[in-house]
């Protein structure tokens, strides 16, 4: 039976991945056994931010009536600040398991996470579904998941947000896209962040635009992102059932593997 299952697997193909400098490691070892090489496009790295403003800001985040973290690199930044509560006495939110995750290891037991993993699926749990007149503590960074402060705020909650780390920008270099042309095709984009997508597209020269155009597939982790992509003029798009890097990785492979239509 293993016999027969390997030869389902691409003897070669290539996993663009968008994720931040240093944060392609489950990618890796998610693609890898299934014959996939890797090539990091990382449109910025995380830097947290240590100052006492945003340690007054993070307290008063984790004061509010509901704590919401967007990010395990949100949850790593503000531990790095200051001792987590291993309990929380309000609701504590994590946008996806990635974070809830993070959140454990650090500590803190009984937090929230959504089973559709982004900001939609977040906003959908019932603890936010009447968000008026509450505070709701946001741990995050710049940009990002803006969709989450402003339904929250046009609900008439008010958003105490504490950014507890930045995304520096990474110019895209060229010697990446010199890599990724003499990697074997199938070429597959990554895409777990509009904002990612956004800042690498526009970076990319007009004649790599039309080269993943024509030849890369493209797995995201949401219809969102799906309509993103597709407004890029890229074509052969699926959507995986979540923005983590086996799921990524399995749509992927399903994508590949799967019999031509005739």
């Amino acid at each position: 039976m293993q016999a027969m299952a390997d030869h389902t697997i691409p003897t070669g193909w290539t996993l663009v991945s968008l994720r931040p400098q240093g944060q392609n490691a489950a990618l890796r070892r998610a693609s890898g056994p299934l014959g996939g090489h890797l090539l990091a496009l990382p449109p910025w790295r995380l830097r947290r931010q240590s100052s006492s403003v945003v340690l007054s800001k993070l307290n008063a985040a984790l004061m509010a009536d509901c704590v919401v973290f967007t990010s395990p690199a949100a949850v790593h930044a503000a531990a790095a600040l200051r001792p987590l509560p291993a309990t929380a006495a309000v609701p504590w939110l994590a946008v996806g398991e990635g974070t809830q995750r993070a959140l454990q290891a650090h500590g803190v037991q009984g937090v929230q996470a959504p089973a559709r993993m982004d900001s939609e699926g977040l906003l959908a749990l019932p603890v936010l579904a009447q968000p008026g007149g509450q505070r709701i503590g946001l741990v995050t960074a710049p940009g990002g998941r803006g969709l989450i402060a402003a339904q929250l705020a046009a609900a008439g909650a008010q958003v105490v947000r504490a950014d507890v780390y930045q995304r520096a920008p990474l110019r895209l270099p060229a010697r990446a896209l010199s890599r990724l042309a003499r990697l074997p095709r199938p070429w597959v984009l990554a895409v777990s962040s509009g904002e990612a997508l956004a800042r690498t597209w526009a970076q990319l020269p007009p004649a790599w635009q039309q080269q993943l155009q024509a030849h890369a597939r493209v797995v995201v982790a949401s219809d969102r992102l799906a309509a993103q992509a597709q407004a890029l003029g890229l074509q052969r798009i699926d959507v995986a059932g979540g923005p983590t890097a086996l799921q990524l990785v399995q749509a992927a492979h399903a994508a590949l593997t799967a019999p031509a239509v005739t």
